[in-house]
């Protein structure tokens, strides 16, 4: 259910998949997710017979209350039981999932350093043993720094001073702290070593290491060196912070050699166990000094992935009529659950927590409370026992987790809102907020579970992926192939009120939401890639799901610059200049029924930083190579004037790392060819494709202008010289394959983009066409600098160019004798800020001229569809158009259609209307002449229900025109095709309804008209005097209209009681983005109507009988 999702009426989807002869089966069809429910918990019980049950243990105390007692615990939802382990004797070796730190009190340690009153930062990492234990590992003994050059005339004997000045500075403007009961400054040392911005040819210098004894003493130790501190002797030197901007537990990770989600051993006499004082709820709770932690790789045995418990849950509330559910006001009535671990097919877990008796449902465990205090005390004390390293659901961020905290504290529920896994550590909930230009901006909160990883999936899907509608239903259908029903947030509270049957209803609707994100995360591969990424990148998995891709590229390249002493200069940035992207050949548009050989540059942009040099620790500033007194040979002027010293000179930091991760793909992709098992297989197929976006994000690292380090010669460079290289691609593909150099044709180069190119070698065939792509490809590369490599990727054929980034056509890869798929590029077909209607039209249309080799059956195709729209035939569903609200109504810059529905949605019910950052629906309804279109936008349900009439004129002029002429222009030239497809006879046949709200209606009076003529009547009848004789004949015709109508409904009814699982029981389901609600409500409208048309023949005569 998505009473929580606060969407508007969702956007079309495609039409529902066959299941079968849908519409001619009468048998009763159960829920399949019934049925799977009880067929694994036949399984189950089979299991348990066969296996000992396992030892009950006990949480810590105080963790069990309310009405969830022990005894209602399954064994089986806990972690296995902790067995004997000598720390003395026995090492322990666990996967991380999560690093961050605290300010405590260290305990001692045997080889440690002495005990000391003073509060220390202490790193934790949270993780999980092959066997399935949970580790809290309190990692001790490392303290922040960062760098700064040392002034001119620096010594050692200047040290003790500068660490008494900075002293006193950072104690006076850090006046109150409470953390600071010692020393801030714990070391100054003298050390070597090199910027990494701009080559210096020098090598080290003298810097100073600055150590701190907490974090967050960084930003004022910085800020007061930039400002100034006195040396005696030395003045007041400026210092220039290094690596003074990095996160603490980067740091961390970086001098550790950790990365994020990799196995760490604690050798055997290292480590000490905390059996009493535990500060977390995890199994097992150890101390140990940072040096003795030992960090696996994850190469070979250590790429596996522990097994991880994923939680998955879903609640509903019981909110008020038009208003959605409010935490201070509205009870939540039920939260599902369910448990996976990771690794296994099936859920072990199916848990229904509901307010008031529910029946039962086969295959979960329900159970039922009388008072809601109790229900959420339940749910989280099952939290604490389950012990989920992930928990996941959908919308979980910004409402689930929320709403049960704050509906919590309405209720005074105290001891609920500790559900993470340090003891006493509260959950807290606090607003976060992003923009960017490309998705605008989306308000979001943020709850705090340390030890837990939360994956909204979302959140995922907002940031992953384009879709038309992001509700669960909508998202199900796409990525799984299946619908759920979907109740709307007032009809709940009509099934939690009624009896234990509409209770359960309301139960298993609860489960399959809280089930459909679990196979989301499954399918899409969510928590494998993130892992994989993690470990790629060297950042906690935390930071992949809450922040950019900065952080990402610094780790890495803190880590390759620590192996060779040099350091990251700490860079004020606010925006800066623009630089020219990519090169665009001018396409040669037109229909080509010839192949087209597509020939791509492999990882071209990292490819161009390798094979040039281009890194911050190989440019050379201007004037420099004449001072430094560097050969003509040993640099290299790039396409936009800047310089570089060769790898000869110095090999630089970013080729390097892109180096390490284009073969560390290489190897990847090659053990993912051999490998045979499919949890393994994951496991690979998601560290090639982490490596592969790692190595193309570097690029977007160097010109970012607001970032860490951004550096515009970089970058600018590197398009130049792609831009180059696509330029000289065309040149010398052209030059070698013509006539005289004894080819069957000239070869012309048709279109060129970024990093790929189309060619026509002018043979007839797919085959030949693919041969002489791949020898293309290699005389091409012959001419580029390594590892520069352009490969043979595709042929097209046919081939329809329309214009630059707009272009479709058959795909052949591997075979030549049959395509893979018709592959569309910025057309109407794969967008979605147009109606659905634009795009199916447009795949239909392709599918004719490519597939089908029938241009001129696309015609009369589109003009069959451009008559049906003029006729009113076209279903409501199709005519949605979705547009994201990203600011508020006064932030545009102009009226928007999507943003003035909003509003007026607001106005007449606030509980529907549509929120910031959720996708508006809505038609483009019919008025008067000259009304802008921005205030012609209205709710498709609202449009049914009152019959407003569509403006059909404006999808064919807005939406339909000009992606149809795009297609057909090529074919049909440019003056003819919008004679052929936008006049003619299909157009000028047009249905128009008439509304039956505002305008002049309020002020007209109804008269019935006679149903055989037409003409006006005085009297409540059919018919006129005139067609008196044909009545019989007109209330024949009308019947049969009827009946057809309630066939039509039956047959829908029928499909969405299918889908909801039960043939007994009404459709509830408000699911917008399902195109058959549109047509239910639509068929039941005209019912009424046509019920009320019979009804004006009058009760039938005695001769009738």
């Amino acid at each position: 259910m998505d009473c929580k999702r606060r969407q508007g009426p969702g956007s079309g989807v495609p039409p529902k998949r066959a299941r079968g002869h849908l519409w001619d089966e009468d048998e009763p069809s159960p829920s399949q997710f019934e049925e799977n429910l009880a067929l694994l918990e036949e399984i189950e019980a089979e299991n348990r017979l066969q296996e000992a049950e396992e030892e009950l243990q006990l949480p810590p105390e105080g963790t069990v209350g309310g009405q969830f007692s022990t005894a209602d615990i399954d064994p089986r939802w806990r972690r296995p039981t902790l067995r004997a382990l000598d720390p003395s004797t026995e090492p322990l070796i666990f996967q991380q999932l999560e690093i961050d730190h605290y300010v405590g009190s260290a305990p001692p340690l045997p080889e440690g350093p002495p005990p000391s009153r003073n509060s220390v930062p202490i790193l934790r990492a949270f993780g999980v043993t092959d066997e399935g234990f949970s580790v809290c590992c309190h990692i001790q003994g490392f303290a922040p720094y960062f760098y700064t050059p040392a002034p001119p005339g620096f010594g050692a004997e200047h040290l003790s001073e500068l660490q008494q000045e900075l002293n006193a500075a950072i104690s006076r403007d850090q006046r109150g702290g409470k953390e600071l009961s010692g020393p801030a400054v714990l070391a100054i040392e003298l050390c070597s070593r090199e910027s990494m911005f701009g080559y210096h040819g020098h090598g080290p210098s003298p810097f100073l290491r600055i150590t701190l004894a907490l974090p967050r003493l960084m930003a004022p130790a910085r800020r007061l060196l930039e400002q100034g501190v006195r040396v005696p002797g030395l003045g007041t030197p400026s210092f220039a912070p290094y690596e003074a901007n990095v996160d603490f537990e980067i740091r961390f990770m970086v001098d550790a050699d950790i990365v994020g989600c990799n196995w760490l051993e604690l050798p055997a006499g290292k480590y000490v166990r905390r059996a009493e004082k535990k500060a977390t709820l995890c199994q097992l709770e150890v101390d140990v000094l940072w040096s003795d932690v030992i960090s696996h790789p994850p190469e070979g045995q250590w790429q596996r992935i522990a097994p991880l418990r994923v939680l998955s849950f879903d609640i509903e509330c019981a909110g008020r009529k038009g208003i959605f559910p409010e935490p201070e006001r509205d009870p939540v009535i039920q939260i599902c659950s369910l448990g996976l671990r990771w690794g296994e097919p099936e859920p072990f877990l199916r848990l229904a927590l509901t307010l008031r008796p529910c029946a039962p449902i086969l295959g979960a465990k329900v159970q039922s409370y009388e008072r809601e205090e109790d229900l959420l005390q339940a749910w989280a004390d099952f939290i604490l026992a389950m012990d989920p390293d992930v928990i996941t659901g959908y919308n979980i961020q910004n409402f689930d987790l929320p709403y049960l905290i704050s509906r919590a504290q309405a209720l005074k529920v105290d001891r609920f809102p500790f559900l993470g896994r340090v003891t006493g550590l509260r959950s807290n909930i606090r607003d976060s907020s992003f923009q960017s230009r490309q998705v605008g901006r989306r308000d979001s909160k943020v709850i705090s579970m340390v030890g837990r990883v939360q994956m909204d999936m979302l959140q995922v899907l907002l940031r992953e992926h384009k879709l038309r509608s992001y509700t669960l239903n909508a998202v199900s259908f796409h990525f799984l192939g299946e619908q759920k029903e979907d109740v709307q947030h007032s009809i709940i509270t009509d099934l939690q009120n009624g009896n234990e049957q509409t209770r359960r209803r309301l139960a298993v609707y609860c489960l399959k939401d809280a089930f459909l994100p679990l196979r989301l995360l499954e399918r899409l591969m969510v928590l494998v890639n993130n892992v994989e990424m993690a470990r790629v990148t060297g950042v906690p998995l935390g930071y992949l799901l809450t922040r950019g891709q900065q952080v990402k590229v610094v780790s890495q390249l803190l880590r390759q610059a620590m192996r060779q002493g040099l350091l990251m200069p700490v860079v004020k940035t606010e925006g800066g200049e623009d630089y020219t992207g990519a090169t665009v050949i001018e396409p040669l548009k037109g229909y080509y029924d010839v192949p087209i050989a597509t020939l791509d540059f492999s990882s071209l942009y990292p490819s161009i930083m390798m094979a040039h040099n281009l890194c911050y620790t190989t440019l050379l500033r201007p004037g420099a190579a004449q001072k430094l007194g560097l050969k003509p040979d040993e640099f290299i002027k790039t396409p936009t004037g800047d310089e570089f010293v060769k790898s000869s000179v110095r090999k630089g930091l970013l080729p390097q790392i892109l180096e390490n991760l284009l073969s560390a793909r290489k190897r990847a992709k090659a053990e993912l060819a051999q490998e045979t098992d499919p949890l393994r297989r994951q496991v690979l197929d998601g560290r090639q494709l982490a490596l592969k976006v790692s190595a193309n994000s570097v690029y977007g690292f160097t010109g970012a202008q607001v970032g860490k380090l951004p550096c515009l010669e970089i970058s600018q460079s590197v398009t130049g010289f792609g831009r180059q290289m696509i330029e000289k691609t065309k040149q010398l593909v052209e030059s070698k394959y013509t006539v005289e150099n004894g080819y069957n044709a000239n070869a012309k180069v048709v279109y060129g983009d970024t990093d790929s190119v189309m060619c026509r070698f002018g043979v007839s065939s797919v085959a030949e066409a693919m041969s002489l792509g791949r020898e293309a490809a290699n005389w091409v590369s012959s001419h580029f600098p390594s590892p520069i490599r352009l490969e043979f990727e595709k042929v097209y054929f046919p081939y329809l160019l329309i214009s630059k980034k707009r272009y479709a056509g058959l795909l052949f890869s591997s075979r030549s004798d049959a395509h893979d798929k018709m592959d569309c590029k910025g057309l109407e077909a794969v967008r979605r800020d147009n109606c659905p209607l634009v795009a199916n039209l447009v795949t239909s249309s392709l599918r004719r001229i490519l597939v089908d080799r029938d241009p001129d059956g696309a015609v009369a195709h589109a003009k069959d569809v451009i008559s049906d729209l003029l006729c009113n035939r076209i279903d409501i569903s199709q005519l949605v158009i979705t547009k994201e609200l990203t600011r508020a109504a006064a932030d545009y810059a102009g009226k928007q259609a999507h943003v003035e529905l909003a509003e007026r949605m607001r106005k007449r019910d606030p509980g529907s209307a549509p929120s910031l950052g959720d996708r508006v629906p809505y038609v483009i309804i019919g008025a008067a002449k000259g009304v802008a279109a921005y205030m012609k936008s209205e709710d498709p349900l609202f449009v049914l229900e009152h019959s407003l009439p569509i403006d059909t004129q404006y999808y064919l002029e807005q939406q339909l025109a000009k992606p149809l002429l795009r297609i057909f222009e090529p074919i049909l030239g440019e003056g003819r095709a919008e004679s052929v497809l936008l006049r003619g006879d299909h157009t000028r046949c047009k249905t128009v309804l008439t509304s039956k709200v505002g305008g002049l209606l309020a002020f007209t009076k109804r008269r019935n008209c006679c149903i055989g003529c037409r003409s006006v009547i005085d009297h409540q009848g059919a018919v006129c005097k005139f067609c008196q004789p044909r009545e019989s004949e007109l209330y024949q015709k009308e019947v049969s209209h009827l009946n057809a109508l309630e066939e039509r409904f039956s047959r829908l009814w029928t499909q969405c009681q299918r889908c909801q699982g039960s043939l007994h029981e009404d459709v509830i389901c408000t699911s917008r983005d399902c195109p058959i609600f549109y047509m239910r409500k639509k068929v039941r409208k005209d019912l009424e109507d046509q019920e009320r048309l019979l009804q004006r023949f009058g009760p039938p005569g005695p001769e009738a009988w």
